[in-house]
């Protein structure tokens, strides 16, 4: 239930003509009702405003009365799925003693007078905000504030009530969404595009917004914004063309965001069937089946934006199908390869699996630090010319450089999920499975390399430490052997964790040509040295690089299974099944982190990356190697699934008020 308030005080525009005999304020309510939104109020001041608010049990919008606009924008307003709380942001130039503000990677980092903001300024407030229900006590103080002229006592440490006005008056619902920014409220920004948003002061610019509001044709311009403003340059120019006609037709077919995401993965177990089918015309089939696969996993967020049909469920269900469907596709393409007498097919399918999956966990990670770094701009370099501040200049430049040559190559050295289908598709029709493996595993070599490096720079120069502002028991996935280890304080948890792959790694180095004897007790060498990563559960994770502990954790879980799998001659197929299984739980804590979601009901009972692996261990040394991957895995995908149901269905989770379908990694 969302309530829309419009607050006419201060505001000229409000007694404006509309036309058809409505005064402007009666046509904006109108249009938030047509928006969506279950109940519209009028307030006429700013204590009316904050008793309106605090009285709300849901997600409150917040108007002001000279905002001339395509009801489309106020409806994404109202649905956005960025985040609980997103402001309107316009290019408009100041005017009125409207609010300035800055933005970082969608965010909302700074907001004032163009002044204070000192030509830093990325547009000005739209004279809308959408506020979850979190941030309801938020608003009603700034409200508070604004009545009674004292912005200051609402931003921390400016709570000794006699603190001086940190703003002009200017409209009384700018000084609202000052106020809210000033008490570090999350704030995403809704940017305006192909459709028409202004504020208006007069007749004459009511006059031209509503001309410029008229001479846009709504629904295409939706249609559209349905695909992503920047995207990759296969996905941009190969499927995105066309891909709008697939989404508007799924529309009338009256089919769900869902419904679409479940297609998607069927053809995507088709394309993997035909891989591991072989043959050149079930190769070239699979290659064509998984192009189209990805269209409509374009086409599911395509639809889900178009109609504005978000769910926390679509969210969470996109992200984890993503990463099922191209390890599905990574087993038909190890089975065919296998069959065909590649020796190490399925080989090349786990290490394909395993590098993608810890390639992810930093790129979420990364992204958690970047944003987390965009809300703290004084804690973001030194101003120095240091190579992390000359590193972050030169990406924002080439960022802005949209269509360049540069600018696409940054986007696809990355290799991002539509090239990477691209390559497979490619290389399995017009070459074969190993092939595909092959390609794909170079180049997420180069790109894992690429990126690693200078993220690494990068964050070593913004220092944040993201890890101490969440759960790092939950994010490390820690079990209850973690919890009881004595804490080690140097040389640091990122240290530790680095340092526990590396016995594994050796043992599988060791066996590759030892042959089908090589002992069983080494298995403890590797588990010994893995266990040291435990010491970093309890430590302080503050460290400007620790925000890599979680993928570094994932990594020696994986590499420590796969060894424990070689060692104890498992099938290659089975150990490949085991880490998959790993890599659903791993995604379903990162989807998670992604959505500000709780952990999952029945993650104690996953026991924790040492528990597993101390369990695999026991089973190797019994020779049952086999049978432990084959019952803790099929264990892990029960509690998986339990938790989905529970999760979802029974017990749904509170979610943010805006959650929606993930960003495609």
């Amino acid at each position: 239930m969302t309530l829309a308030i419009v607050l006419a005080a201060g505001s000229p525009a409000a007694s404006l003509p509309a036309g058809d005999d409505t005064a402007l304020v009666d046509r904006l309510a109108a249009q938030w009702r047509a928006a969506g939104v279950t109940d519209v109020r009028f307030a006429a001041d700013l204590d009316e405003l904050a008793d309106l608010a605090g009285g709300s049990t849901g997600p409150v919008v917040v108007s002001g009365a000279d905002l001339v606009a395509h009801t489309a924008v106020l409806r994404h307003l109202v649905t956005s799925p960025v985040g609980p709380t997103v402001a309107l942001v316009l290019t408009d130039p100041p005017a009125g003693g409207r609010t300035t503000v800055r933005e970082e990677r969608g965010q909302v980092v700074d907001a004032g007078p163009a002044h204070r903001l000192d030509g830093e300024a990325t547009g000005i407030f739209g004279g809308a905000v959408r506020v979850g229900r979190d941030d309801l006590p938020a608003l009603v103080a700034a409200a508070r504030a604004a009545a009674t002229g004292r912005l200051a006592d609402v931003a921390a440490g400016h709570g000794d009530g006699g603190g001086p006005r940190v703003e002009p008056p200017g409209p009384a619902v700018d000084q609202v969404f000052t106020g809210l920014t000033a008490q570090g409220v999350l704030v995403f920004a809704q940017r305006v595009r192909l459709l028409v948003a202004h504020r208006v002061d007069d007749e004459s610019g009511l006059s031209g917004a509503r001309a410029e509001v008229a001479e846009v044709d709504e629904d295409r311009a939706e249609l559209r914004l349905s695909v992503k403003e920047k995207d990759d340059f296969f996905t941009t120019y190969f499927v995105s063309t066309w891909s709008p006609y697939v989404t508007k037709a799924a529309a009338r077919l009256g089919l769900s965001p869902t419904g679409v995401t479940m297609l998607s993965v069927a053809f995507a177990v088709a394309a993997a069937a035909l891989f591991a089918s072989g043959g050149r015309l079930a190769l070239v089939t699979g290659g064509v089946l998984l192009y189209l696969g990805f269209v409509l996993d374009c086409v599911d967020g395509q639809l889900a934006r178009y109609t504005r049909n978000f769910s926390a469920w679509g969210g969470w269900l996109d992200t984890m199908a993503d990463r099922a469907k191209e390890y599905v596709v990574y087993a038909g393409l190890g089975w065919g390869a296998t069959a065909a007498g590649v020796r190490y097919g399925w080989a090349l399918a786990i290490a394909a699996m395993t590098l993608q999956t810890v390639r992810h966990m930093t790129d979420a990670w990364y992204g958690v630090l970047h944003d987390e770094a965009a809300r703290r701009p004084k804690a973001v370099g030194t101003g120095g010319g240091g190579i992390g501040d000359r590193l972050n200049a030169a990406s924002t430049k080439v960022q802005a450089d949209t269509g360049s040559l540069s600018y696409w190559l940054k986007r696809t050295v990355v290799f991002p999920i539509g090239e990477r289908w691209a390559l497979i598709a490619l290389a399995a029709a017009l070459f074969n499975q190993r092939i595909a493996l092959l390609t794909v595993l170079t180049w997420g070599v180069l790109a894992f390399a690429y990126t690693g490096a200078l993220r690494t720079l990068r964050a070593r120069w913004m220092w944040v430490p993201v890890l101490d502002t969440l759960d790092a028991t939950l994010h490390r996935d820690d079990g209850p052997l973690a919890a009881r280890f004595p804490v080690a304080r140097r040389p640091g948890p990122l240290v530790l964790a680095l340092l526990a792959v590396l016995p594994t790694i050796l043992v599988l180095l060791a066996t590759w040509g030892y042959g089908e004897a090589y002992p069983r007790w080494t298995v403890l060498l590797a588990l010994v040295g893995l266990l040291l990563a435990a010491g970093g559960a309890g430590a302080a994770h503050n460290g400007p690089l620790d925000w890599l502990v979680p993928a570094a954790l994932r990594a020696g879980e994986y590499l420590f299974a796969i060894a424990v799998g070689v060692i104890g001659q498992a099938p290659a197929w089975l150990i490949f099944g085991y880490v998959f299984v790993l890599t659903l739980h791993h995604y379903d804590l990162v989807a998670r982190l992604e959505k500000r979601q709780p952990a999952p009901p029945l993650h104690p009972a996953t026991l924790g990356w040492e528990g597993r692996s101390v369990l695999l261990a026991v089973a190797a040394i019994a020779g049952i190697a086999s049978t432990g991957l084959a019952t803790l895995g099929i264990y892990l995908l029960v509690l998986f699934v339990a938790s989905v149901v529970l999760a979802w269905f029974v017990r749904p989770a509170r979610v943010p008020a805006g959650a929606g379908r993930s960003t495609t990694i």
